[in-house]
């Protein structure tokens, strides 16, 4: 059985993240290229080592510290799942939330975790009057079906942090 709640900040150590397993063998991506989108060869595997996981905890830290969301998911006691959800709105209308991170562990992928997490968002972001999330997704063809089965598409507003940090991200949104 699943339990979702919030995390809270003395819980953000190397240790909540014991059980997960960040691993995703990619082997193509959507690519944006002369404004049209396809799918492109691009094999790797995505994984995280001690110094990415530090600098995950700095930042999920900082998304609570500044009024943000960070919600996971417990299997057994075990973080299988998280989210982190900032708490500033952004955009030029002050429409969006950033949706800075969403992960589910290889060993529990595609048993609705993933959607769990994502409504959880969106019911934070809805309290916060936002009006859309903003995310700034991986280009893995698995990533952004998920992404598109959540009902997301192309971010009518693209944040120039996000892409100049993360430039084969696809920058989404999903209307609330």
């Amino acid at each position: 059985m699943v339990c979702y709640r919030e995390i809270k900040s003395d819980e953000l150590n190397m240790d909540l993240f014991r059980a997960f397993q960040r691993r995703q063998v990619v082997t193509d991506c959507w690519r944006k290229e002369n404004g049209k989108w396809t799918i492109k060869s691009a094999p790797f595997i995505d994984d995280w080592g001690e110094e990415e996981y530090q600098e995950l905890i700095r930042c999920l830290a900082n998304t609570i510290t500044g009024g943000g969301l960070v919600y996971g998911a417990f299997i057994r006691n075990e973080l299988k799942g998280f989210l982190s959800v900032e708490g500033q709105l952004a955009g030029s209308r002050f429409q969006y939330l950033d949706l800075s991170s969403i992960h589910v562990s290889q060993d529990v992928r595609g048993q609705g975790i993933g959607k769990n997490l994502f409504s959880a968002a969106k019911r934070f972001a809805r309290g916060k009057n936002a009006k859309k999330l903003y995310i700034s997704a991986h280009s893995a063809v698995e990533s952004q079906a998920f992404y598109r089965a959540m009902g997301c598409k192309e971010a009518e507003e693209y944040d120039a942090g996000h892409v100049k940090r993360e430039p084969y991200d696809c920058q989404l949104e999903y209307v609330l």
